[in-house]
Parts: structure tokens; C-alpha cells; sequence
């Protein structure tokens, strides 16, 4: 639901990668957002009318998401989709991010676009660590980028993890992912992605910014 930037992009993305999609909204013009190339269907209405989403295939669907520039519409239209049809992935874009987190509480997955925002000029500008790359929506559970500092090169990731009370999701290392595996050892230039609980963050950064113990 909703033929804005967001939605079109949306809808155009995945329809690249083999779905099938329907988009709704309630202006006509939108649609032509899509683009001449676009197969899926349009449908002109409101997202959160039963009607409008039955015609739209809202009972074939396996996803709905909700991007219009309305927080109460999306917010509306989500819990239509998922408490009258069944829909189990639903996703709801809101504007208003202490909206948001309640949503979230409620099982309904949001986008707080501002909040979002605002977080990625926040990393881009604070020193590591000081606000991560995500964080759960029970703010129990963080994941951080962190580029390796000197001292750990040439430690095993395992160790790493032990004295950091971390995590490894994964490894940027010349400009390629990788899993890191028991004996994979720390390169320069890396860049490690950690799993970190909320409480233990400051303890794990002084570990990492220390060094490793010896022995």
C-alpha cells in the first residue's frame, strides 16, 4: 500500500526479483511512479479497506507492506492485513518513532523512517561504538561494526570472542564477506561485525580498544 517513492522502488525491486506484486493507492497518478515496464497489478483505493485489499490478492498474498505517507493509515492497513487475513509478514512504515516502538511491541514490524534516518547520520558521525547498527526492539541485543584495532591482528576470532563477550556475525575482509570459523585468525584491515548485549557494551569496547590479555 502506497505509490510513493518508498512503494514504487518497493514494488519495482521486487518484482526484479521474480514476485509478483499489487500496489494500492488512493491517487490514480501514482501508478505511473512504477514505470511503463512494471507488470504487476494497480489498484486504486484505500490499504486498509477490506474490499480494495481482496481485490488486490490480499488472500494469495504472503506479504503486505504498508508505506504510504499516513502513520495512522499504514499503521491501520498492517493490522487489517494480518489480524483479518492472516498475513504473517507484515510491515508498517511510521513516521513518528516513539509510535513505532509500540507497534513493534505488538508483533506489527515498523519502519521508523525518521529515527532511521537520523541513526545513520548518528553512526556516521560518533565514534565507534557509540551507537550501533541495530538494536532489538527490546534494546537487549546490539550489532556493531567495528574496525579491528592493531593489537588483535593476528588473534584467533574465538579467542576474540571470549574476551570481548561478543559475538562475530561476520567479517569484512577485502571487500568480501566471510563466517568466521575456530581457527580463523584476525587480519589487518578487517572489519568486524559484533553481536553484543546492550549491558555488556562498554566492557567489550575497553576490551577491544586494550588489546588482548596475554596468555
Amino acid at each position: 500500500m502506497g505509490c510513493g517513492r518508498v512503494g514504487s522502488t518497493l514494488a519495482r525491486s521486487l518484482e526484479d526479483r521474480n514476485h509478483t506484486v499489487s500496489v494500492i493507492d488512493s491517487e490514480p497518478d501514482s501508478f505511473r511512479r512504477l514505470g511503463p515496464s512494471f507488470n504487476g497489478d494497480k489498484v486504486t483505493g484505500y490499504g486498509f479497506d477490506q474490499a480494495v485489499l481482496e481485490k488486490a490478492g490480499i488472500r494469495r498474498a504472503d506479504a503486505f507492506a504498508a508505506v504510504s505517507s499516513g502513520d495512522n493509515s499504514n499503521i491501520i492497513a498492517a493490522r487489517v492485513a494480518r489480524e483479518t487475513f492472516g498475513i504473517h509478514q507484515v510491515v508498517a512504515r511510521i513516521y513518528d518513532p516513539r509510535r513505532a516502538e509500540v507497534y513493534q511491541r505488538l508483533g506489527i514490524t515498523t519502519v521508523a523512517t525518521v529515527k532511521w534516518t537520523a541513526d545513520q547520520v548518528l553512526r556516521r558521525i560518533l565514534p565507534a561504538g557509540a551507537e550501533p547498527d541495530f538494536r532489538d526492539p527490546s534494546g537487549t541485543i546490539r550489532l556493531d561494526q567495528v574496525p579491528i584495532p592493531e593489537p588483535w591482528i593476528g588473534q584467533r576470532t574465538v579467542h576474540f570472542q571470549e574476551q570481548t563477550r561478543s559475538r562475530i556475525a561476520w567479517i569484512d575482509r577485502l571487500g568480501e564477506g566471510m563466517l568466521p570459523m575456530r581457527q580463523t585468525v584476525i587480519q589487518e584491515g578487517d572489519v568486524l561485525h559484533l553481536v553484543i548485549r546492550e549491558e555488556n557494551a562498554a566492557d567489550a569496547y575497553a576490551t577491544i580498544n586494550r588489546g588482548p590479555e596475554e596468555g
